[in-house]
Parts: C-alpha cells; sequence; structure tokens
C-alpha cells in the first residue's frame, strides 16, 4: 500500500461551517474506501499562487492515508464532482503506509 497526501482547495465564498462539515465528511469516505488511517490537516484560508477559475483564494485541507492506486481513482471521481472543489492534487510519498498499531483514532471534532 502506498501514501499518499491529499491536497484539496475549497471555494474561498464557501460558509466556514460547511467547510469543516465537508471536511468531516472527506476524512469518514477516505477511513471507509481505505481501510485506514486518516489524519487531516485544516490549513484555512490561503492566497492561491496563480488564479483557479477566476479564485485568488482558497480554503486549503491536507489529507494524509495509505492507499492502493485504484481507490484513489475513486476518491478524485467524488472530488470531482464536488462543485465547492477549484482545485485538487494527490502527491505519491516516497515511503510506504505503515499504519501505527495503537492507531485507535480518537474521532475529535475539528
Amino acid at each position: 500500500m502506498k501514501k499518499y497526501e491529499s491536497i484539496i482547495i475549497f471555494n474561498p465564498s464557501i460558509e466556514e461551517e460547511v467547510k469543516k462539515e465537508k471536511i468531516k465528511q472527506y476524512k469518514k469516505y477516505i477511513k471507509e474506501l481505505t481501510n485506514t488511517k486518516v489524519e487531516v490537516q485544516d490549513l484555512g484560508k490561503k492566497n492561491l499562487a496563480y488564479d483557479i477559475k477566476g479564485y485568488k483564494q482558497g480554503y486549503f485541507a491536507v489529507f494524509n492515508l495509505g492507499c492502493n492506486p485504484e481507490k484513489l481513482s475513486e476518491l478524485e471521481n467524488k472530488y470531482r464532482a464536488d462543485k465547492d472543489i477549484i482545485k485538487y492534487m494527490n502527491i505519491e510519498q516516497n515511503e510506504k503506509y505503515i499504519e501505527d498499531e495503537d492507531s485507535e483514532e480518537d474521532e475529535q471534532e475539528m
């Protein structure tokens, strides 16, 4: 299983509560899809290096996960269907995904 970093950029006009709920839903979806622990970083609103679909800013979220490539394409299809996501990128990491033995994930709300 490979390790990936999945970065999504949300439309900057999305409401904070909607963004948090979408991040929570994607975390749940990725966990069910990959059957692995998912780490999430909500990086907040940032300026973009270049305009994306006319936007100069976006809300960034980063998911660290372990996944097989065929499952990754399912995740990308879900991203593509979300009208609030203006850009996404999945980056394969150099190391293999190894889940911690005591990886009982505490389900803290963001």
